[in-house]
């Protein structure tokens, strides 16, 4: 399965056709939030029409609660608090963010994130679970100046994952990994980055950068 992974596109479509060139041939697309920068929701479909394979999405803190209404009439699979499977792996997806000092309009508390991934893995089944969070796991690819900001909550439970697909700090694009569990912040897509995941018996990520 080869999957190609976008965040923080805020509302700039841009560069995402050279990013769709450079990707060749995938199975699905995994759009990790903060698809529009403050709205309107309209914008999403924008996105979401530039694509011909699956979409699964969720919204950030910089996109409106709102969206979630624009992802459900799509096309796309509006991923955030549910589980999709794609073959023998189970999707679950978390959008928003823990809270920052911004009042951004979509922000959960911690313990609102962690009953929601208590939810999640109720639902998941599959021996494989990727969880797609538009917030990284506190420790991992989330570090800014003032320090780690990734949500607690998140890293509670990341032994129970095979992949975290995230972005929401720009400056912390990378790839980190906790025992058998991979974490990417696949980077601004409006800035030409994204991650193409192959998964196999192995879990593959290679960056994108046009």
């Amino acid at each position: 399965m080869k999957l190609l992974a976008l965040s923080d596109l805020h509302g700039d479509y841009s560069k995402v056709d050279a990013i769709k060139h450079c990707a060749g041939n995938i199975d699905a697309v995994l759009i990790a939030g903060d698809i529009t920068n403050f709205g309107p929701d309209s914008d999403a479909n924008k996105l979401l029409d530039m694509f011909d394979v699956p979409i699964l999405a969720i919204p950030g803190n910089c996109d409106h609660p709102s969206i979630l209404e624009t992802l459900e009439k799509s096309d796309a699979i509006n991923l955030h608090k549910t589980c999709h499977a794609i073959g023998e792996v189970d999707f679950i997806g978390l959008g928003g963010s823990n809270t920052t000092p911004f009042n951004t309009p979509f922000e959960m508390t911690d313990q609102d994130i962690e009953k929601s991934l208590e939810d999640l893995f109720d639902k998941s089944r599959a021996s494989r679970t990727v969880l797609l969070s538009h917030a990284p796991p506190r420790g991992y690819v989330d570090e800014l100046p003032i320090g780690h900001v990734g949500s607690p909550a998140i890293t509670k439970f990341m032994d129970r994952l095979s992949l975290i697909v995230c972005g929401h700090i720009h400056e912390a694009r990378g790839i980190a990994k906790k025992g058998n569990t991979n974490i990417v912040n696949v980077g601004e897509a409006s800035k030409g980055y994204g991650a193409l995941i192959t998964i196999n018996d192995d879990i593959c990520i290679e960056f994108i950068e046009v």
